[in-house]
């Protein structure tokens, strides 16, 4: 069961995408990967022997990694607001 409600992503959605209706944006996609690599990862805090929740957080952040190599060399001014905005790196 995912913690994202269907709201929520819509908000997501708009909020970083173009619209709502755009889920296959890069931007979008970044942004609910994000929020779900920042539960899990509060979730393996708490249980730290959760062997397969750690493996899909190290898969959903090399799809981000992926994601984000794809819009740095498409879009590079895009890339820097969304980094900006999600607060990924310093």
């Amino acid at each position: 069961m995912s913690h994202l409600t269907s709201e929520r992503k819509i908000t997501i959605f708009q909020t970083y995408g173009s619209n709502a209706t755009n889920t296959g944006s890069i931007e979008g996609q970044v942004a609910m990967l994000t929020e779900r690599i920042n539960h899990i990862s509060n979730h393996l805090k708490v249980n730290r022997k959760d062997f397969s929740s750690q493996r899909g957080l190290m898969m959903m952040v090399g799809k981000r990694k992926r994601l984000l190599t794809y819009l740095s060399k498409h879009d590079l001014s895009g890339y820097r607001s969304l980094i900006e905005k999600l607060g990924l790196r310093k």
